[in-house]
């Protein structure tokens, strides 16, 4: 069946690209719409599957508190596990290297020296990391910034350079063109002149705002060491916006909140866990599956698949039971900030780009085991073609029907499936407050907020279905409508104080 589909794919190359890039945006809008054109149609089936994906939502909810208190409990018990006294009991501890690539472009040097600050403060010796700066050589005074850290930070590492990745025709502005320069220039510096053998070694994918845990890469190096397929295996950290906190909007709060469960409840979900952000993995494979692509600006579930299928589906994460603390959006006004958290959510939604090639290689790629592989791409589709859909339904479906089939909402269906709805909705508020109590006892106290500030947060929730539209769902139909019709979209960095 796979050569059938490569034929296909490969006799009509433009419209099966085209045919897949519209698939996400017509089943969202489809189903944007369902409430309207299902209340004049379909009554009965549109009552029965918003009740549905009510129900499904409140699943959802307890499924993230649920996860994020499991995974949390395993957090605190590795902060106080002593790694690096773990790993030099392994024989092979003394020839592992890390590689560290910070890809940036018009970051603060502040900004980028707190991150480095909390790499040359692991607990591991730090000679065993190597740190390569990934520069964008349109930037201006460039060479100074880079110059200025390596004088600061330099001699506490094994080594520490910077790359200066020049524009190419055929890529993409954005993380993953200039961190696979960056690889690449490593790899020359460091492996083929023998500083780093490869096969003891991991390379971390490291966004410039990552505030690691003092323990990370002890942790890492008792994982590389002790899994048997190393070789094949992406590491994850739970990534949470803790750095600025209680310094940003109370929109930017309310997102934040949920965004950094959302990445810890994922750590104890293996079917679900995929890199993201801030992560690790073999620097063999990485080689192996040559780098980065350059062609894209979502890279993290790209390097993912493309290792999972070049891999035939031997490729794996691992969780990394440690917090990996980064900035929420923040700029120099209050609509500034907003505007930078919606440009960094239309960043984040266009991985929907991505789910074309994810389904090509599905249909295309021999070998890999059909149910591993259709269980993975399940779930990366129904994350992202629900994005744009779940605040629709959840605020407004059922309240649509009387209005435009009043015929039906007389019926007893009709009558009680607004109540029906909002009860349900309603019992999601307990997993929300359970939500709250795991966050407070995972998120760093900071003494300079005060008590009743800290007390007062959850009255912040009542913002969510207003931010929710407009700083996650708006951009995510954008994105969606945009892949639609065939238009790319422009990188832009998230600005970070």
């Amino acid at each position: 069946m796979t050569h059938f589909f490569d034929r296909i794919f490969t006799r009509y190359p433009v419209k099966t690209r085209r045919a897949l890039e519209l698939l996400p945006g017509v089943i969202s809008w489809t189903l944007i719409f369902f409430p309207i054109w299902g209340s004049l149609f379909f009554p009965l089936a549109l009552a029965y599957f918003i009740l549905f994906f009510d129900v499904y939502w409140f699943y959802k909810s307890f499924s993230l508190a649920i996860t994020a208190f499991i995974a949390s409990r395993r957090i605190r018990r590795a902060e106080a596990q002593d790694w690096v006294k773990e790993v030099k009991t392994l024989k092979e501890f003394k020839k592992i290297t890390h590689v560290i690539v910070i890809p940036n472009y018009k970051e603060s040097i502040e900004k980028l020296r707190q991150s480095i600050a909390s790499i040359a403060n692991q607990t591991i010796t730090t000679k065993k990391l190597f740190v390569v700066l990934g520069m964008e050589e349109r930037e201006q005074d460039v060479q100074q910034k880079a110059n200025t850290l390596i004088q600061e930070f330099g001699y506490k590492f094994g080594g520490m350079i910077a790359t200066f990745h020049t524009d190419m025709p055929g890529e993409v502005k954005g993380k993953s063109s200039n961190q696979a320069f960056a690889a690449k220039k490593a790899y020359i510096v460091w492996v083929e002149k023998g500083v780093i053998n490869e096969d003891f070694a991991t390379i971390s994918s490291v966004d410039a705002d990552s505030i690691f845990d003092r323990q990370y890469f002890a942790y890492l190096t008792h994982k590389f060491l002790s899994n048997k397929n190393k070789y094949n295996t992406f590491w994850q950290s739970a990534n949470v916006n803790y750095n600025n906190f209680w310094k940003v909007p109370a929109p930017i709060r309310v997102l934040s909140f949920f965004g950094s469960l959302w990445r810890t409840g994922l750590l104890v979900q293996k079917d679900r866990l995929v890199a993201n952000s801030t992560y690790s993995l073999s620097l063999r494979l990485l080689r192996q599956i040559d780098f980065w692509d350059t062609d894209v600006i979502p890279e993290d579930y790209r390097i993912f698949f493309k290792a999972f299928y070049i891999l035939k589906g031997n490729a794996y994460v691992e969780p990394i039971f440690l917090k990996t603390s980064m900035d929420a959006p923040l700029s120099s006004t209050y609509l500034k900030t907003l505007k930078n958290k919606y440009d960094q959510e239309r960043r984040w939604s266009w991985g929907v780009s991505d789910d074309p090639v994810f389904i090509k290689w599905w249909l295309t790629v021999p070998g890999v085991p059909f149910v591993q592989k259709t269980m993975m791409l399940f779930y990366v589709l129904l994350d992202h073609f629900l994005w744009p859909v779940n605040w629709f339904i959840i605020t407004v479906a059922a309240n649509i029907m009387p209005f435009i089939n009043p015929a039906f909402s007389r019926t007893t269906l009709g009558y009680n499936l607004p109540r029906l709805a909002g009860i349900i909705l309603t019992f999601c508020l307990f997993a929300t407050l359970i939500m709250i109590i795991i966050d407070y006892r995972q998120r760093p106290k900071d003494t300079r907020v005060s008590t009743a500030k800290q007390f007062l947060f959850p009255l912040e929730f009542v913002l969510l279905p207003i931010v929710g539209f407009f700083l996650s769902t708006l951009p995510a139909i954008i994105s969606h409508t945009q892949l639609m019709f065939g238009k790319r979209l422009e990188y832009k960095v998230t600005e970070k104080l």
